[in-house]
């Protein structure tokens, strides 16, 4: 090691040598700004003397910064000084895992421990999209605190590779290998390591289960003389069970481990986050059940046969290893890598943000420091610099022309244009009204399908302009399509069918005789893929099926095969090329966490002790003691939150969307929108189960308002597509829907007034949203009571008020019912970040007494930054292993 002692890199004087390892020196040293210990390693002149590798490194490094976990070694700085680029990490004290299994095994409860300790630490790179690749004894450090993962990440740079390699494709460490064929520590390699295959974070569950598997032991799962006998047994052999070489092992985490070094990535944990939460059961005493695994003792002939078997097929191996690395990579070869935006640039996630070439040679985006201040950038996959497209400002959803020449957007003036991608005037073809753009798509037949509207049909338009001409058509309980995939062959759409405010269907159109398929329920944003597959979003997931383009039918089950893919508002962020390139962005549904919390009228905040969900439509219970809410995360569900007993459990169980709850006046039963956006209710008690109010022939999405004060009429919306957004009265007299507003305008959140006399509403009659009040059951007059824009209206259960949303203003107006109505003038309560608004319902709620309100409150740690995008070559490759479709 360079002598170091007592000189400084930047703020660090260094104190004293750790160690040194391929991948650099690690010296002790202080922090003089802030006074404390660090540890600090100086990088190889390999990842310092070439400029591209340096950048890449240190944006892999700020992104490897962003993890804050318990038992992963923090990142703390950056930097370079005459020419010497180092790291500065937290400095822990206590001994590696390598240095402690020299002693032997470790007792079972310390290997639950760290085994645990270890797989929540995966669980949340792997979450952020990072992949440790060399998870290893000496890469775990065991501190007072618990373990500790190091050099996560941050020393795995490939040196002399394409702008399209994986930054962190091989593992560091040089024990067992041999020059020019193979770099890494082989006893903890993946078989998919060692054939060149995909690496994620499955790579990571094997090694983990290699680890797990030598603390409970003492031995390596995976041991031979030479390189070509460790490969052979990694790619050939399973290794003795943990319970016939520590027969105190508990059963289950044999089996734990066992399916953890199953040779097939399909066939082990699919995330760290299961395997982490059955150790916890194993730690809690859930090892105590099942018999443990017969330990078989081979013979000495059958070994010797395997063991020169081994040696051929790693001699095999060796020799495809030394002519992969000696040639260009292979076309085939699924290679993954991460795209970082500019400093100060992030990703417009609001509407779909991103889209690549379908020659996968370009990617364009829509970028800006906020969403109001975005522009169109297109990079070259082989390039490192993004390139403004002038004369896209505010620009957004973008998509390709068929030739990847030109770029369709939606601009900052509601116009669906095309620009080309070497620069030029933009050119806009027709109107897009907003809110709520559902995408688009450029067919081979010089058309462009897209969704003039939020509600409505799918339109499509020459691309030289024209008249737009309606493509699909609704069928009854459809009140909008979108995300058009025109098909290649010009004889089908996919589409999406929004029926409810969270149910999609995903449907194929024939353009020949007009035929809908449903192809598949709960489902947004469907692609048709070359490789033989129908590629949709699921939440956070992309799922793929087996798809036959000519009959428009699926012809296989779906199979998760992306996980991780920010969605936001419903839009996930993803696009691929007709060539196999992925492009998305990592992250999760979002919008999503949120918490409960009373405001007073001056402003003042108490925090519900309920735990963060995506929370919506917020409703208090009559006498003030429970909350009804749904939560839209996996499905969208009803739930009840105790305030007194603080307790959350759910009410509603039938299908995957029963949402807007609406309590009783007697607080014993609560109403909501459930299958095929039919009313239903259902006891709170939960005693059993739901029952229809309404039923299949209203037209369109059935929104519940609120109760009359008997509890004998309910208000609610009903969206249809031919006449818009009306307000409806339900008798339980007679179980009749009647229409009570029904006009060309948008009007939305019918409330009945505490006396029964009135009923509040939002609508969009004057060009803006305001709120107003007429008189039920009528005739009568209409009074608007807010005066410059308002939404959300509801009423002070004590009456004599009405509450309502301006922005992110809470307004309150004084109200007089009787002998005439009377209205006073708004004034503002209080203002905050309370979301969302504007919302067509209210998403807060009154408590009893009119002096809190219990609004949503976005968790701070759900700050979205979108600045990365992941990439992954050669997708195909790996959709056709996971989804076979007989194509070949």
């Amino acid at each position: 090691m360079a002598i170091l002692n007592g000189k400084r890199l930047g703020p660090y004087e260094i104190l004293s040598a750790i160690g040194a390892g391929g991948m650099g020196e690690v010296y002790r040293a202080r922090d003089t700004r802030l006074e404390r210990i660090v540890a600090v390693k100086i990088l190889p002149d390999h990842l310092s003397d070439r400029a591209e590798l340096r950048e890449r490194f240190e944006r892999e490094a700020r992104t490897i910064a962003s993890l804050n976990h318990a038992h992963i070694c923090t990142l703390h700085d950056i930097g370079q000084q005459d020419g010497t680029d180092y790291l500065v990490m937290e400095y822990l004290e206590g001994e590696t895992l390598v240095e402690r299994l020299k002693k032997g095994p470790l007792p079972i409860d310390q290997v639950l421990k760290y085994a645990i300790e270890i797989s929540d630490a995966l669980d949340k790179a792997h979450r952020k999209g990072i992949t440790h690749r060399d998870l290893k004894p000496s890469n775990i450090m065991l501190t007072k605190s618990g373990a500790k993962l190091l050099d996560f990440g941050l020393a795995k740079l490939r040196g002399r590779q394409t702008a399209a390699a994986n930054l962190s494709a091989l593992p560091t460490g040089n024990n067992l290998t041999a020059q020019g064929t193979i770099v890494g520590t082989l006893q903890y390699m993946a078989p998919e390591q060692l054939e060149g295959g995909e690496v994620d974070a499955r790579t990571d569950i094997f090694a983990f289960g290699v680890v797990v598997y030598e603390m409970a032991t003492g031995r390596k799962a995976f041991e031979g003389k030479t390189s070509a006998s460790v490969m052979a047994k990694i790619l050939e052999v399973d290794p003795p069970s943990m319970v016939s070489l520590q027969p105190m092992t508990p059963p289950a985490l044999d089996r734990v481990v066992k399916k953890c070094l199953a040779k097939e990535p399909e066939r082990r944990w699919q995330d760290a986050s299961d395997l982490c939460d059955e150790l916890k059961w194993i730690a809690e005493g859930g090892a105590h059940t099942g018999m443990a695994p017969v330990a078989v003792v081979a013979g000495k002939n059958w070994l010797k046969t395997t063991l020169w078997a081994g040696v051929a097929v790693a001699a095999a191996i060796i020799v495809g290893l030394a002519v992969w690395f000696l040639k260009p990579a292979a076309p085939k070869v699924v290679t993954r890598f991460v795209m970082s935006l500019p400093e100060g640039q992030r990703l417009n996630d609001n509407f779909l943000a991103l889209a690549i070439s379908p020659d996968g040679t370009r990617l364009v985006y829509s970028a800006g420091p906020g969403n109001l201040t975005t522009r169109l950038y297109v990079r070259a996959m082989d390039g490192l610099e993004a390139r403004l497209i002038p004369g896209t400002e505010g620009g957004q959803n973008p998509f390709f022309s068929p030739d990847g020449q030109r770029i369709g957007f939606i601009s900052n003036s509601g116009k669906l244009a095309t620009v080309s991608v070497s620069g030029g005037a933009p050119v806009s073809l027709a109107e897009v009204r907003f809110p709520g753009f559902y995408g688009a798509s450029w067919g081979s037949q010089g058309m462009i399908a897209f969704v003039p509207q939020g509600d409505g049909p799918i339109v499509q338009i020459p691309e030289t302009g024209g008249e737009p001409k309606p493509l699909t058509h609704l069928e009854k309980r459809e009140f909008a399509h979108g995300y058009p995939e025109l098909l290649p062959s010009g004889k089908g759409v996919l589409f999406t069918a929004i029926v409810g405010a969270t149910a999609t269907n995903l449907l194929a159109q024939s353009l020949t005789n007009g035929e809908h398929h449903v192809l598949t329920q709960s489902g947004e944003q469907p692609r048709y893929a070359p490789s033989g597959h129908l590629v949709y979003a699921q939440g956070a997931n992309l799922m793929a099926a087996p798809f036959d383009p000519e009959r428009l039918s699926i012809t296989g089950a779906a199979v998760p095969v992306v996980q991780g893919v920010l969605s936001t508002g419903g839009v996930a962020q993803y696009s691929f090329s007709s060539t196999g390139s992925l492009v998305y962005v990592p992250g999760s549904v979002q919008g999503a966490q949120s918490r409960l919390v009373w405001v007073d009228r001056k402003g003042a905040e108490q925090p519900v002790a309920a735990p963060a969900h995506n929370y919506v439509l917020p409703r208090v219970s009559p006498d003030g003691k429970r909350v009804a809410v749904d939560i839209e995360e996996a499905d969208s569900q009803i739930w009840l939150y105790d305030l007194g007993r603080e307790t959350l459990t759910r009410l509603t169980f039938e299908g995957s969307a029963s949402i807007d709850p609406v309590w009783t006046p007697d607080g014993k039963r609560i109403v909501f929108k459930g299958a095929d956006n039919r009313l239903f209710w259902q006891p709170a008690d939960g005693s059993t189960g739901a029952e229809a109010l309404t039923k299949s022939e209203l037209a369109g999405n059935n929104v519940p308002g609120s109760w009359s004060p008997d509890g004998q009429v309910l208000t609610f919306m009903e969206i249809n597509p031919d006449t818009g957004y009306d307000v409806f009265t339900l008798s339980l007299k007679d179980g009749k829907p009647q229409p009570f507003l029904r006009t060309p305008s948008l009007e939305t959140a019918p409330r009945f007034s505490p006396d029964g006399h009135f009923i509040a509403y939002a609508s969009d009659e004057s060009g803006r949203v305001e709120v107003y009040v007429r008189p039920y059951p009528g005739p009568g007059g209409k009074w608007q009571i807010s005066t410059e824009g308002g939404m959300e209206p509801v009423w002070n259960p004590k009456g004599r008020e009405l509450f309502y949303r301006s922005g992110k203003k809470m307004m309150a107006v004084e109200v007089t019912t009787q002998p005439t109505f009377s209205a006073g003038k708004p004034k503002v309560l209080f203002e905050g970040p309370y979301v969302p608004t504007p919302r067509s319902f209210p998403d807060y709620d009154v408590s009893p007494d009119g002096e809190r309100f219990l609004m949503l409150k976005a968790g701070e740690s759900e700050e979205r930054t979108s600045t990365q995008i992941n990439v992954v070559l050669n997708w195909f490759e790996e959709l056709k292993q996971k989804v076979p479709t007989g194509k070949k």
